[in-house]
């Protein structure tokens, strides 16, 4: 993995009042994905509530979290015997795997610290891509230059990682986006198509609610049987679901995924994205072909709801 990081600044005239500070942060990375997969972890809210905490000190909590022009993020930095820290983030433009562009407003107890414009761009080939970011930062309640300097930069150390690990899996299913919501998250719909082809599902408990759990096994064409563990922390309706992956009842935790559900011409493209625990649960699971057994599992749900 390749890592470049320049931060610069350009401070302006302070206010009167000596508390006001303007600053201009500028960031790169170099980063061994395609700039598809960048994105996605940019963007979705899975991904970025794991990259988010700059240290594994502070923990970061999303109370909201809607990544489309208009949508925000609402977070919590939590750090013990401190007092939370609250971040809120307005997406304002947003050009798939090209641009982004949002506003980020940072406050403690009620009083204002600070205020941005985050500008992110995105370019790359094949399986690199760059990611160049900037920062027009308004220091209100106190300085926050160094600490914004420190803790976005670890941000984007953290989010170059995740992109290494990150496999997402898209596509447009001859369907309706209600039809294609309602197969996957209805208890007796779900089992029933997924996993690649040639595989079953044996289920032992499921509810696909926010909170809610799926705990099955997956049983290949040979007999043998795969343990899994699904706990789902968001369910927004026709829009997106995020969960985490367990090797069996309450194992060890080997992914973080979501799926998002797009209209497209009448058909619903679907996306489906994991963020693996490390580098190398990602190259295991390619090495075995999850990227071609993802995809039969799409293609098992577009022969459900839109049989030939």
């Amino acid at each position: 993995m390749t890592q470049n990081l320049a931060a610069t600044e350009t401070p302006l005239e302070a206010a009167n009042d000596g508390t006001s500070r303007v600053a201009t942060l500028s960031f790169q990375r170099e980063i061994a994905a395609p700039a598809s997969v960048l994105w996605a972890a940019w963007t979705a809210p899975a991904a970025r509530a794991v990259w988010a905490a700059p240290t594994p000190a502070v923990t970061v909590e999303f109370l909201e979290a809607d990544s489309r022009v208009g949508g925000r993020e609402v977070s919590l930095c939590k750090v013990d015997g401190e007092p939370d820290i609250r971040c809120e983030c307005g997406w304002l433009e947003m050009q798939p795997e090209r641009c982004s562009v949002n506003y980020e407003v940072i406050s403690r107890e009620g009083v204002t610290l600070s205020a941005a414009l985050v500008t992110a761009n995105i370019s790359g080939a094949g399986d690199r891509s760059r990611l160049e970011v900037t920062v027009q930062l308004s220091s209100l309640g106190e300085d926050m230059e160094a600490g914004y300097r420190q803790g976005f930069g670890a941000g984007l150390d953290n989010l170059a990682g995740v992109a290494q690990r990150t496999m997402l899996l898209q596509k447009v299913i001859r369907a309706p986006r209600p039809v294609v919501w309602g197969a996957w998250v209805n208890n007796e719909t779900l089992p029933q198509w997924w996993g690649p082809e040639g595989f079953s599902c044996r289920t032992q408990r499921i509810d696909l609610r926010s909170g809610g759990e799926w705990l099955f096994d997956m049983i290949g064409p040979d007999g043998t049987v795969f343990p899994n563990h699904h706990l789902y922390r968001e369910v927004i309706p026709e829009e997106r679901l995020g969960y985490s992956l367990l090797w069996g009842e309450n194992g060890p935790k080997h992914a973080d995924a979501w799926a998002s559900f797009e209209d497209q011409d009448g058909a619903t493209k679907v996306t489906l994205g994991m963020v693996f625990s490390t580098a190398a649960e990602f190259q295991d699971a390619k090495g075995f072909g999850a990227i071609e057994l993802g995809m039969e599992t799409l293609g098992k749900l577009e022969r459900f709801v839109a049989p030939a």
